[in-house]
């Protein structure tokens, strides 16, 4: 029986499209892909709120940089 593929509802997608531009802006700050990948893998639960606060990537980015 094939397995069926999982569909993430719009809030999660739109976290996920969320935490990819937060990836360029650490990027763009210094940090090379793994380590910006790693650093928000770490952090989910606080990059989580800062999205939900409504935070725009480039702020939260700047947050985490400082």
């Amino acid at each position: 029986m094939a397995k069926k593929k999982e569909e993430l509802d719009p809030e999660t997608m739109a976290l996920i499209q969320w935490c990819i531009e937060v990836e360029g802006f650490l990027v763009a700050g210094g940090a090379t892909q793994e380590q910006a990948q790693e650093h928000i893998e770490e952090q989910v639960e606080w990059f989580t709120d800062q999205f939900y606060d409504g935070l725009t990537p480039e702020e939260a980015a700047k947050e985490a940089l400082a």
